[in-house]
């Protein structure tokens, strides 16, 4: 097997596919469950990986103040973009950052949201250790922490060189998707291989680059979380407060700092 990526790895790249592929895939339905997550918090909130803002914009739109972060800056910049655009300068902050290492004061928010499997980019025990620390050193006694998970990764099947996504972005440009899955079983990685094809009147791209992610199980994120000084008090199996399974599509879970 190829060396895995660290986490952090091929968000650069893909910075330019990211909101036309999640229009066609996750699309909005976790945004309207963070927006009352966040509306329910009495405080400011932070956003972990908020990448082009696909979260932190209708967050902010709902009428909260939110701080968001994130290590890729072309990510960062179609945020801010979207920021601009939407008027919401006064409301969304961006900051480019490691969420292991968190630059705000103590006890500065009342909530910290990890939207989709951004804690699974953390392909190390050690890089999420510190930032459930990190999250708990920022929020207030007493704050919440969320994080949605992508479940059982690991038992997704390898295949290679399935296309999978296929139309157009903007009105000249016409993008394909062609991925490969392989994964490393005893560190729990699953690795996406992606290869984009851009074409655009005469002009034809490929983009090359590769996002691994990594699987717990709830109840070993429970404990993780127990050691960074938080109490699990939901664990939810959807965005409507269903309650949670092992063949939930979703895994949330929802603790509180002590």
């Amino acid at each position: 097997m190829n060396r895995p990526n660290e986490g952090w790895e091929g968000w650069d790249s893909y910075a330019a596919f990211y909101d036309w592929e999640n229009a066609q895939t996750v699309r909005r339905r976790d945004v309207a469950f963070w927006q009352r997550l966040a509306a329910a918090a009495e405080g400011d909130v932070l956003e972990l990986g908020c990448g082009t803002g696909r979260v932190s914009l209708p967050v902010g739109k709902h009428g909260t103040a939110l701080t968001g972060i994130d290590r890729s800056a072309p990510m960062l910049a179609r945020a801010r973009r979207r920021v601009v655009r939407a008027g919401l300068e006064a409301r969304v902050r961006l900051v480019r950052g490691d969420i292991r290492f968190l630059p705000f004061r103590p006890r500065r928010f009342s909530l910290v949201m990890a939207p989709y499997g951004i804690l699974q980019s953390l392909v190390r025990e050690r890089d999420l250790a510190a930032t459930l620390e990190s999250a708990a050193r920022v929020l207030r006694k007493g704050g919440r922490l969320g994080i949605d998970l992508v479940p059982d990764l690991p038992v997704w099947s390898e295949y290679e060189g399935k296309k999978t996504l296929s139309g157009h972005m903007g009105r000249d440009t016409h993008v394909s998707l062609v991925e490969s899955v392989r994964q490393d079983r005893a560190k729990k990685l699953t690795i996406f291989d992606q290869r984009y094809t851009t074409v655009r009147g005469s002009e034809r791209r490929l983009h090359r680059f590769s996002l691994t992610f990594r699987t717990l199980t709830v109840p070993q994120m429970a404990r993780r979380l127990e050691r960074a000084g938080f109490v699990v008090d939901a664990v939810l199996g959807d965005y409507r407060g269903g309650p949670w399974d092992a063949r939930a599509d979703v895994w949330v879970l929802l603790a509180r700092k002590r």
